[in-house]
């Protein structure tokens, strides 16, 4: 059986791929040379076994999606070869794409790590795929927690998407939709630290209650739905506290549990609860209404004195472009969201449900 989630996964993933290996996207220029000259260049001088890794790591996923997304059409060895070839050609085409970048360099080593990877990943969906997607546990899984459909589906990819998001450590706790580094303005006035906590109470409150009630929304009628939300919401909050783990030093690991933070979980938590048990429509229309409102407030908060401080210490290093692109996914996710949700009320038929 062909899985609609699997192929919106892909697209995703592609997407994130072209983002994250073309960031900045600034400078543009004509390089002067062919952008497939760095096919023949000599082997370069200085290869770092972390670039290596991120390389091969960054395509694995890519193969292993290609491999379930083509099924059932290509199986076995012909989905693998189909899935590494075209994590080829996307390799290629986007390390040629940097030759008209000033701020990125082309790598034929880059390229054979990403087909590597591409074809490990392909080999592995190719090996387990079928079991996945046909009675697999994953499939068990799907079925019997969430509502049938590719609309369900395509929710679901978002909410894979906003706990990636969670990966930047720089936004506020669940402040997505920040456009205030695309769209700059005039620095605001100062204001004092009760003002910032009620924005950032009202920050995380909004969004944690709009993605608890999606959640909610997209369990099957059977399913549990309260803990099917707050399960999510307690892997972002550890997908949070990874991130500050990872990437900034040890003593800063719960650096994003701010006094707003903490109030802001306490009355989403208690707003989500409370609106559960309403009508699935009306919960869409209530996160959709949160969402809307969350955008707002994350785009006039001042800046955390707190969190500045500690990002002033912080060497983004090889970290440099995945975080541009954590940013951009928060920043755009409430946008996509508010966009789906529209599309699903077009489509909801009397009887309530997705579809």
């Amino acid at each position: 059986m062909a899985s609609p989630l699997a192929r919106f996964f892909l697209v995703a993933y592609v997407l994130l791929a072209v983002y994250a290996t073309l960031y900045p996207l600034a400078g543009w220029r004509d390089p002067g040379v062919s952008a497939w000259a760095f096919l023949g260049a000599p082997w370069p001088r200085y290869v770092t076994a972390f670039d290596l890794a991120a390389n091969f790591a960054g395509y694995l996923p890519y193969g292993f999606l290609a491999a379930l997304a083509m099924h059932p059409a290509l199986q076995g060895r012909s989905a693998a070869l189909a899935a590494a070839l075209t994590g080829t050609v996307l390799s290629l085409a986007l390390e040629a794409a940097q030759s008209f970048l000033p701020a990125r360099i082309p790598s034929n080593v880059d390229v054979l790590a990403n087909i590597l990877g591409a074809a490990a990943g392909a080999l592995a969906g190719a090996r387990f795929g079928p079991r996945l997607l046909e009675g697999g546990p994953l499939k068990r899984l799907r079925t019997r927690f969430f509502e049938p459909g590719a609309q369900a589906d395509l929710g679901l990819t978002l909410l894979a998407l906003w706990l990636f998001a969670q990966l930047n450590p720089a936004t506020l706790l669940f402040g997505a939709g920040d456009l205030r580094d695309l769209v700059a303005g005039p620095a605001g006035p100062a204001y004092g630290a009760e003002f910032f906590v009620a924005i950032e109470a009202g920050t995380a409150a909004a969004n944690l209650a709009a993605v608890a009630l999606l959640a909610s929304a997209l369990s099957a009628s059977a399913a549990p739905a309260r803990s099917i939300a707050f399960a999510l919401v307690g892997m972002a909050l550890v997908v949070k506290t990874l991130a500050f783990a990872i990437l900034m030093r040890a003593e800063n690991v719960l650096a994003w549990l701010t006094p707003g933070a903490q109030l802001g979980i306490a009355l989403g938590t208690l707003a989500a609860l409370a609106a559960m048990s309403r009508p699935r429509g009306l919960r869409l229309a209530l996160a959709a209404a949160l969402l809307a409102a969350a955008t707002v407030l994350v785009n006039i908060a001042p800046p955390n004195p707190y969190l500045a401080a500690i990002l002033k210490v912080w060497a983004q290093g090889h970290f440099l472009h995945f975080n541009g692109l954590t940013h951009l996914v928060a920043a755009a996710w409430p946008f996509a969201a508010l966009a789906w949700l529209a599309w699903l009320a077009a489509r909801r038929g009397k009887s309530g449900s997705l579809g």
